[in-house]
């Protein structure tokens, strides 16, 4: 079975510095790969390249066996690959229903499967039907992620990719968002997720990748990352 992301020799610089560097590896359909690694790694640099937010100096993403590398954001939604930054990008001034239904804009949906989309949006996250009508910045940093999570759903992605959900949020809404993702799996959806809660970014996934320096220096099923005496030194506490 061909990967439905592969990237290969992915080089992306800033300047003269070179921020990601030789980076290949493939992800299939219906599988979560979780990247870690330390600050500065080059992992936000690396989700923003695929979706085409950056260029590439030089190497080549394939998506569903179609090179993508020169291909614009808009395309790149357009084909299923989506990106919810770790800044998450809500429309503060807007109600938590005005950025759903903004998430389904790209694919044109009709009265009914909005209405069914928005459906599964608060059948995920019952906390966000509680605050439909609610302006999206007055929001608890959890309720957020929940929204942006939901709001990236919204178009069906065939690949979603997440920079950091978990960041600045409690340990128990952690585990509550980082359950949903690990869920989205069995409905085909693939997902590639960075996060600096390696612990339990490798629970959730299929495999793992560490970049360090802006290189992969390891990489295998998630399992395996997990018991690795190197990985759970550097990442995992030592436990």
């Amino acid at each position: 079975m061909s990967a439905l992301l592969e990237v290969n020799d992915l080089h992306v610089a800033y300047g003269q510095v070179e921020a990601v560097r030789g980076v290949s590896f493939s992800l299939q359909t219906g599988h979560i790969s979780s990247v870690i690694g330390p600050n500065g790694a080059g992992k936000t640099t690396l989700l923003a390249t695929l979706m085409g937010l950056l260029p590439a100096a030089r190497g080549e993403v394939r998506f569903d066996g179609v090179d993508v590398s020169s291909l614009d954001v808009e395309t790149r939604l357009d084909m299923g690959l989506c990106l919810v930054p770790e800044q998450r990008e809500l429309f503060g001034d807007m109600s938590v229903l005005d950025n759903l239904v903004l998430g389904g804009y790209v694919r044109r949906l009709s009265s009914a499967e909005l209405r069914r989309r928005l459906d599964e949006a608060y059948a995920r996250f019952p906390r966000l039907a509680e605050r439909r009508n609610q302006r999206a910045d007055t929001l608890s940093g959890g309720e957020r992620q929940m929204l942006a999570l939901s709001r990236a759903m919204m178009s069906r992605p065939r690949l979603l990719m997440l920079d950091e959900p978990s960041l600045g949020l409690a340990p128990l809404i952690v585990q509550e968002i980082l359950t949903e993702i690990g869920q989205l799996r069995h409905d085909g959806l693939s997902v590639l997720l960075v996060e600096q809660n390696a612990r339990a970014a490798l629970k959730v996934s299929s495999e793992g990748h560490v970049l360090e320096g802006g290189r992969i220096t390891l990489g295998g099923p998630a399992e395996q990352l997990i018991n690795d005496a190197r990985v759970r030194q550097a990442y995992l506490g030592g436990a």
